[in-house]
């Protein structure tokens, strides 16, 4: 029988309300229901519920801004906390924040240490010094046991950056994803067919690429149609004057849980993307996918589904247009691909495991 661990897990704001703070949530559900005892720390509890067996302690919320100066706040709450509640002191201590008394730290985005590729006269600020300071605090800590990439180019970037951490930085346990409704099977016509783009940070996610993209294999497919989600339709409306009426739905905001069975295929051509959960969630939902090298999830795909990001257009346009045909042959949708939260807590109990072992 597995032993029942007690365990903290460490967030700013706890609920479904972002990437890192869903994997949290979704984590810290399944270490409970697998027997677990669940305590987790943070700032504010985002949601109206919280799950059974799961102790919550919302230390209270900070000012978000300056972020370094938030991280530094936060993380002095917390170990006010952990020296005033000494019981917990035997706890496995995870965190996912800027913290400095955690066992094992989950890295969730590309390492702030990458400024350091900059000329150094755009390097001389307090914000970029204490920022320094507190990754390479939250990794190099006597106290940490384990390093915890949330892909494999998140964990190439800290190897990079860190080399002195090689030894802590354990495989990567990537993110786990809901059921999704599934996309029907259906024939898409030769000249038609639905892009779907999911991502608030549009820049950062590509949509000006997207939109190069689509506009060429609107050539060979004119009455495609391109739905966007995310973000605001006024701040990327500009990126469609010349596009016609109807060609393009721009969606703002919104649950993108049921978008993705309109689609054909998701484009996500991201300049920089640590994993890639829309990604994840459109192949839990059947939906082929095309996108760049820079997304974490991409040692996952097919080579057939990434694309180097500084690909010319007129390849990538082809490539999209493969995979459209490719749902064609069959008639069927693409297999339905799911990494199960049960999984990822699975492969985090056997992290803890080994940590206790060797401690």
């Amino acid at each position: 029988m597995t032993t029942k661990l007690k365990i903290i897990q460490i967030v700013r704001r706890y609920g479904p309300v972002g990437g890192m703070e869903r994997y949290v949530w979704e984590l810290s559900k399944e270490l409970s229901e697998a027997g677990h005892q669940v305590t987790v720390l943070c700032e504010e509890l985002c949601t109206d519920a919280a799950h059974n067996g799961v102790e919550i302690v919302p230390l209270g919320c900070i000012r978000k801004k300056p972020r370094w100066l938030a991280h530094l706040r936060f993380s002095k709450r917390i170990s006010d906390w952990l020296a005033r509640h000494p019981e917990y002191q035997h706890h496995i201590i995870h965190s996912h924040e800027r913290t400095n008394v955690h066992h094992f730290t989950t890295f969730h985005g590309p390492p702030f240490a990458k400024v350091k590729d900059k000329p150094w006269w755009k390097r001389i600020s307090l914000r970029i010094l204490a920022n320094l300071y507190l990754e390479r605090r939250e990794l190099c800590g006597a106290q940490v046991k384990a390093i915890i990439p949330n892909s494999a180019l998140i964990a190439d970037a800290l190897r990079d950056y860190y080399p002195e951490i090689s030894n802590r930085l354990v495989a990567p346990i990537s993110p786990g994803v809901a059921n999704m409704p599934k996309r029907a099977d259906r024939i898409v016509d030769a000249d038609a067919g639905v892009i779907g783009f999911v991502g608030k940070e549009w820049k950062r996610k590509g949509l000006d690429i997207a939109v190069q993209i689509v506009a060429e294999l609107r050539r060979s497919r004119p009455k495609l149609s391109f739905i966007v989600a995310g973000p605001n339709p006024d701040a990327v409306r500009h990126l469609f004057t010349h596009w016609p009426d109807g060609s393009v739905q721009l969606l703002g905001e919104t649950d993108s849980a049921p978008l993705y069975a309109q689609f054909d295929l998701l484009l996500h051509p991201a300049r920089q993307e640590p994993y890639g959960m829309v990604i994840a969630e459109a192949r839990a939902a059947g939906v082929p996918v095309m996108i760049s090298d820079a997304c974490g999830i991409a040692d996952e795909l097919d080579s057939a589904s990434v694309l180097a990001l500084d690909t010319p257009t007129p390849v990538w346009a082809q490539a999209c247009d493969d995979q459209i045909d490719m749902i064609n042959q069959t008639g069927k949708t693409s297999h339905a691909v799911i990494r199960d939260w049960q999984v990822v807590a699975a492969d985090q109990i056997a992290c803890y495991a080994q940590y206790s072992e060797n401690s």
